[in-house]
C-alpha cells in the first residue's frame, strides 16, 4: 500500500473502533504525514520499507528542525501506533518502531564518532576525481565536522558565508539568529576548489543561485540530498554506527571538549542559546574518563 492509504487505513480504524474525536485524527494523519514526507525523500513508498535506523534518522531529523520534546514524542507515539496497528493487519512484517526508545533517554549520550572514524568518513571519497559532485560531498563533509553546522544550515548557507582571508563562516541559525564560526584549514582548501571548479560546473548554463552547494541541475541542495550525502559516504568507509549529519556535529563538539576547549566556546560555536544544551558533552568527555579509569585503575 502507498503511504496515503496506509494512514487513511490507519485513521478509519481510530475513528470507527477507537472512538477517537476528529481533532485527534486529524493531529495522527499530520503527525504521519510528515513521516511519509521524510521516507518518500529517501526513495521509499510505503512504510514497510522503513526499518529501525530509518525511524531514529527520522526523529533526529524532527529535532534538527527544532521540534521540542513534547513534539517529538507525539510523533514517535503516532509511528509506535502506526507500526503496531499495520503489523497486526498483515500490512508489515516487522513493527520495527517497537524497539524506538522513549525520547526521555535521548538527554543522555548523543552518538559521535571516534577521531579515527572521522578520518575514514572524511576521506570517504579521496581519491575518486573529475566529479564535481564528488568534490562538493568532499566539502561539505569537511564543512559539517570543521564547523559543527546543522544540516539546514549547511544546506541554507549564502555562497558569501565564507571569508577565506579570516578563516570564518558566517551562519544563520534558529531563529534567524547570526554567529562567526572558525573554518578549519583542510574544509578551507576543499570550499575553495569547490567554488572555483566543481561549483561552476554545476552551475552551468542554469539560472545563478546565491547558496554555496548546488545539486546536479545547478539548484540549492536540501537537506535531504545532504542527509544522502552522509549516509553513502558512512557506507563507502564502512563504519558500522547509524550516521547522519548531526553525528557529525556532535563528533565536533565532543572532539572540542575532549581536546581541552571550554564550553562556553563549544556553546557559541554550536549556536545553543542555553548552556544546558551544550553541557551534555560533559556527559560524553565524562563517559571517556571513566572507561580510562577502569581499565587503568587498580581498583577501576
Amino acid at each position: 500500500m502507498s503511504f496515503a492509504a496506509d494512514i487513511q487505513f490507519f485513521v478509519e480504524y481510530l475513528t470507527l473502533e477507537r472512538n477517537l474525536s476528529a481533532n485527534t485524527t486529524a493531529a495522527y494523519r499530520r503527525d504521519l504525514a510528515d513521516v511519509a514526507k521524510f521516507l518518500a525523500a529517501r526513495g521509499m513508498t510505503e512504510f514497510g520499507q522503513a526499518n529501525y535506523d530509518t525511524l531514529l534518522d527520522y526523529l533526529d531529523d524532527l529535532r534538527e528542525r527544532g521540534a521540542v520534546s513534547t513534539t517529538t514524542a507525539r510523533h514517535l507515539i503516532s509511528l509506535k501506533m502506526l507500526f503496531r496497528f499495520l503489523a497486526s493487519e498483515g500490512k508489515i512484517t516487522c513493527d520495527c518502531a517497537e524497539l524506538v526508545d522513549s525520547p526521555k533517554l535521548w538527554k543522555m549520550l548523543p552518538d559521535f564518532l571516534s577521531e579515527e572514524e572521522v578520518d575514514r568518513l572524511l576521506n570517504a571519497y579521496s581519491g575518486r576525481t573529475g566529479d564535481p559532485l564528488e568534490l562538493r560531498n568532499r566539502a561539505i563533509l569537511e564543512l559539517l565536522y570543521s564547523s559543527g553546522l546543522r544540516v539546514s544550515e549547511a544546506a541554507n548557507l549564502p555562497l558569501n558565508a565564507i571569508d577565506f582571508e579570516s578563516e570564518l563562516l558566517r551562519v544563520t541559525g534558529k531563529g534567524t539568529k547570526t554567529r562567526i564560526v572558525p573554518v578549519g584549514a583542510p574544509a578551507l582548501r576543499l570550499l575553495r576548489r569547490y567554488i572555483e571548479c566543481a561549483r561552476r560546473d554545476l552551475q552551468g548554463d542554469h539560472a545563478p543561485s546565491p547558496k554555496l552547494f548546488l545539486s546536479h541541475n545547478g539548484k540549492p541542495l536540501d537537506r535531504e540530498r545532504i542527509w544522502q550525502v552522509v549516509k553513502q559516504a558512512a557506507q563507502i568507509s564502512g563504519i558500522d554506527k547509524n550516521i547522519h549529519p548531526h553525528t557529525l556535529r556532535h563528533s565536533f563538539a565532543s572532539h572540542l571538549l575532549s581536546h581541552g576547549a571550554d564550553l562556553r566556546v563549544i556553546q557559541e560555536m554550536l549556536g545553543h542559546a542555553d548552556i544546558a544544551t551544550t553541557e551534555i558533552y560533559t556527559h560524553v568527555d565524562k563517559s571517556k574518563l571513566l572507561a580510562v579509569h577502569k581499565m587503568f585503575h587498580p581498583r577501576g
